[in-house]
């Protein structure tokens, strides 16, 4: 999904975004309205900051900034989770493969996401469903390694 695709969901939604100068932070979300970093370098970068905000807007009550609080990272998790699903998903992983992406590079270029975000995407899948996944007619592997296999 592209920035601008996240853009006319949020605007669908009745969210306001707007790219303003936030030093430190890549996004912050304030009710129905989304900042997003100006200063970030790419568009890329900026879809994945705006899935995350969206994740928030959809998954998150409250002020959540203090991560000291387990109730407050729970939600963190959850507004990301959030995200990594709207841009890369199982499915996404799936597709990848089956396009023959061979690294994370390939990966993070073909689902248009940053390397980080893919290998913290990963990350969370591995923690949510443990060493493998199940996804069609495919397993995804997360543990030792990333893999994917279809089933014949």
């Amino acid at each position: 999904m592209t920035y601008d695709e996240l853009l006319y969901e949020a605007d669908s939604t009745g969210i306001i975004v707007k790219e303003k100068n936030i030093p430190g932070y890549g996004g912050r979300i304030y009710g129905n309205r989304i900042a997003i970093h100006n200063g970030l370098d790419t568009t890329t970068e900026k879809t994945c900051v705006l899935a995350e905000e969206l994740g928030h807007y959809h998954t998150t009550v409250g002020d959540i900034t203090d991560m000291s609080d387990p109730k407050n990272r729970k939600q963190e998790r959850q507004a990301r989770l959030w995200g990594y699903n709207k841009l890369i998903g199982l499915t996404g992983i799936v597709n990848a493969y089956k396009r023959g992406c061979q690294d994370i590079h390939e990966m993070a270029e073909f689902l248009d996401v940053t390397e980080e975000y893919l290998k913290e995407a990963i990350d969370c899948y591995t923690e949510k469903y443990g060493e493998f996944a199940k996804v069609n007619n495919y397993t995804v592997f997360f543990i030792p390694n990333l893999a994917v296999m279809e089933e014949l």
